[in-house]
Order: structure tokens, then C-alpha cells, then sequence
């Protein structure tokens, strides 16, 4: 979504553009425009704060560098920014809905929930009704959530944070045929966006490739606010045995959505991998609660207790899993074993 942000974005530096007399070298800003779209952000608010340090008025620099910060991470920056630019301009729908973000990532549910309702009508963009529909199932309201992430899917379809996010609360409030329709359209836009997004693209080859840029590269699918985007990148360091770079995103991914399984499960997959299984037990412990009858973090889970010698806390998670699936006959053969030491006591 951080392309999709830097693209809408050049179209609101034309409304940006009537806050104040044009002070700013436009050259200087296309060019931190441009490296928003190639998402080059750390770069790109490097110019936008140069730019400032001379024409500290320009609005338009201000906004920029602003968006920079958010999508760096740095939204304490980022908020003193937005703030600056309501005071000085007064109130838009751009710096509403960006200070409701911020707000949302804050977990001040209340308050995001103010701000992008106010702006929800005319939506400066299009993911406006997700993250409002994130905010309300935040705050616990499941109702407004459905009914503002229902609004998400109509305007952005192929979204996959979507439809993720409307299968949950579907679950949540016990619409289970419908969150399995969402989990299906999740599925399917995730894996669109897995084999068609160049970044992707670009990272898996130069991770494959062994490239000494390979960090380089897939670091440009890092967004620190997107926890969906986080648990992605985490997969794709994992799918290609780069564990220890996989912990970073998939870390930050359940710090900021504590109800992700997937960012849980393969948090918990990548210590398991790294054969650091202490550190494994607690992620896998909150997949299987938030999935109880997913086989793959269940026996994982199973194998995780089996490997730190708790065979009694082992016993009834691989039991668990030989229910989901009795076809494994390498969990079987662990089972057997746990029963038969489980009989002699």
C-alpha cells in the first residue's frame, strides 16, 4: 500500500500547493516526490528536511517530509509534523486522516475513530474506510468495524488487508460462513500480490540469488505500520532460509496486530527453524489459541515442547494433532513414543 499512498500523494500536493506562496524549489520537490513513489523514503526526507531548512514556510515540504516520517516509522516526528501543518493551515482532510492514523497506531481508538469518521464521507483516500473499520473492531465496537470494513471491500476489492480483517471480525462475531468467504478472498489477493508486486518479485530473485544487495532490496517491502505487509516480508526472508532476518518484520508485525495468526505462527515457525525453541513456545502458543485446528502450528507446537523435554505439556498438543491429521507418520511415531513413557509413570 506504501506505492499506493506515494501515487495518490502527488495528486494532494496540488491542494497543498494554495496553503502558501509557492517558497519552495519545485525542483527539490519532485525529486523527493519521485523517491516517494520509488519508496525510497529514508532518502526522500532527506530532501524534504533540506528543503525546510530553507524555506521553512513551504507547506507542501512540510506535508512531504511528514508522510516520510509515517512511512519510516518515526510517528512521533511524524505527528509533531502533521500538527504543525493544522496549526498553520488549519484543518484538511489529508492531515485528518494522517493524524488518525497515527492515532489508530497509538492504539487511541477513540480518537482515530473521531478523526476519520469526520472524513469517512469525502475520503482523501481510499483505504480511509479500512482503517476506520480497524479503529472501531480496535476499540471493540464489532458492528461500526463490519460495517466500515464491509465500505473497505466495495472500494478496494483487491485488497488483501481487507478482506483479512473482514474475515476476523466476521469470526468475531460469529458469521462463520462469511469469514470463510473473506479468508478465502484473502487467500487469493495475498497470493495475486505475492507473485505479481515487483518488489516481491525483486526481493525473492535476489534472495535466491544470494545477492549482497538481497537486504537492500526486500527492505523496501518494509513498512513499519503495515502489520500485514510485515508478516509478508517475514515470510519471504523465511521461504528463502534468511531466518534471522525474518524475525525483525514478523517481531514488529505482532507488536502492532496482537490478534495476527499468521504473524504469530511465523514468528513462531522462524524460532523454530533457528532451533531456538524456548524463544519459539510462546508465539506458536498464541497461533494455536487464535487457531486452534490449524495442523501446521499445532504440531509445530507439538514438536517445540517435545524438543524442550516438557513431554507432559507435549503429550496433549501432539494428541491434538494427530486428531487434525492422522496421516503424519512422523507425528505418530513421536506419539507413540510420549505414550508409551507416559504409560510406564
Amino acid at each position: 500500500m506504501k506505492r499506493v499512498v506515494a501515487v495518490l500523494f502527488v495528486v494532494v500536493i496540488g491542494t497543498l500547493a494554495a496553503w502558501a506562496q509557492q517558497t519552495g524549489s519545485d525542483a527539490q520537490l519532485s525529486r523527493g516526490a519521485q523517491l516517494m513513489h520509488d519508496q525510497l523514503f529514508e532518502s526522500a526526507a532527506k530532501v524534504f528536511q533540506e528543503a525546510l531548512a530553507v524555506h521553512p514556510e513551504d507547506l507542501r515540504a512540510r506535508f512531504q517530509y511528514a508522510v516520510c516520517l509515517l512511512s519510516l516509522g518515526r510517528n512521533d516526528e511524524a505527528r509533531s509534523q502533521f500538527e504543525m501543518l493544522e496549526k498553520k493551515a488549519g484543518p484538511t482532510s489529508y492531515i485528518t486522516y494522517y493524524l488518525g492514523r497515527l492515532d489508530l497506531l497509538s492504539n487511541d481508538y477513540g480518537s482515530a475513530i473521531k478523526r476519520l469518521s469526520s472524513v469517512a464521507k469525502k475520503p482523501p483516500f481510499p483505504d480511509t474506510a479500512f482503517h476506520l473499520g480497524v479503529a472501531y473492531i480496535s476499540s471493540g465496537d464489532v458492528v461500526d468495524g463490519i460495517k466500515w470494513l464491509e465500505d473497505a471491500a466495495r472500494q478496494l476489492p483487491n485488497d488483501y488487508r481487507v478482506h483479512y480483517r473482514l474475515a476476523r471480525a466476521y469470526s468475531s462475531a460469529g458469521r462463520a460462513e462469511e469469514a470463510t468467504r473473506q479468508y478465502a478472498l484473502y487467500r487469493k489477493f495475498l497470493n495475486e500480490h505475492k507473485s505479481t508486486e515487483t518488489d516481491v518479485r525483486a526481493c525473492t530473485d535476489a534472495l535466491h540469488s544470494h545477492s549482497a544487495s538481497a537486504h537492500e532490496t526486500c527492505q523496501r517491502l518494509f513498512d513499519p505500520n503495515d502489520p500485514e505487509k510485515l508478516t509478508l516480508l517475514g515470510e519471504l526472508y523465511g521461504d528463502a532460509g534468511s531466518f534471522e532476518q525474518a524475525l525483525d518484520p514478523l517481531t514488529r508485525a505482532v507488536q502492532l496486530d496482537a490478534n495476527s495468526y499468521e504473524a504469530w505462527h511465523n514468528l513462531g515457525l522462524t524460532y523454530f527453524r533457528l532451533q531456538q525453541y524456548k524463544e519459539a513456545r510462546g508465539p506458536l502458543q498464541k497461533a494455536v489459541s487464535l487457531h486452534p485446528d490449524a495442523y501446521g502450528s499445532v504440531v509445530i507446537l507439538g514438536a517445540t515442547l517435545y524438543m524442550l523435554g516438557d513431554d507432559e505439556a507435549a503429550l496433549p498438543v501432539l494428541e491434538h494433532a494427530h486428531q487434525l491429521n492422522p496421516g503424519d507418520a512422523q507425528t505418530n511415531a513421536v506419539l507413540e513414543k510420549l505414550r508409551a513413557e507416559h504409560a510406564k509413570q
